[in-house]
């Protein structure tokens, strides 16, 4: 089914609309949730509550790509649920390990003024990483968005572990360097 077609039953309040997107978008939330939280039961649960988020969200909201809707939906309820644990056993430490990583070149501040920096931010990540070559971005994403660990990455684009690696190091340097020039403190 299209992506209209599944939004239009939202919109109709018609709860097929969750059955619809199950099929269509259930191994991609799970994905992402299992990436982060590496618990089964966990990663069931934030995509059962990415369908419930959409079901109140759809209406008013009505998303352009309903993908990138349902994506983000799943990573921030994985994120929360990954905080919330605490522990390094959860996730093979996957997560702090990339967290660590991006810390370097992204600031983290909690307050209103934060915010809005923080709305600034994602334009300027969004215009960086439409400036990297595609497969350079598409690493980066699958590190940091997708938090899939080097091999995998290495696996997926037929790369060596240290040239993944070395390319994530690279595409850091490159970012604290465009974000410094953009006037971000870091």
């Amino acid at each position: 089914m299209k992506d209209t077609e599944i939004l239009e039953l939202y919109w109709k309040r018609e709860e097929q609309a969750i059955v619809e997107t199950e099929k269509s978008y259930g191994s991609y939330c799970y994905s992402i949730a299992w990436h982060i939280l590496y618990s089964k039961e966990d990663s069931d649960e934030c995509v059962n509550d990415t369908w419930l988020r959409a079901w109140n969200v759809i209406p008013p909201k009505c998303p352009d790509r309903l993908a990138l809707f349902l994506g983000t939906i799943t990573r921030n309820l994985s994120l929360d649920r990954w905080k919330g644990k605490h522990t390094m056993k959860r996730g093979k430490g996957e997560m702090l390990l990339a967290l660590d990583e991006l810390a370097e070149c992204v600031p983290d501040r909690h307050d209103t003024e934060a915010a809005v920096e923080a709305a600034q931010l994602e334009c300027l990540l969004d215009s960086f990483l439409h400036m990297l070559p595609e497969r350079e971005c598409n690493v980066f994403l699958r590190r940091y968005w997708y938090v899939e660990e080097y091999g995998e990455i290495a696996k997926r684009y037929g790369m060596k572990l240290n040239t993944v690696k070395t390319s994530l190091f690279r595409t850091r340097a490159k970012l604290r360097k465009f974000l410094e020039k953009e006037g971000v403190v870091l």
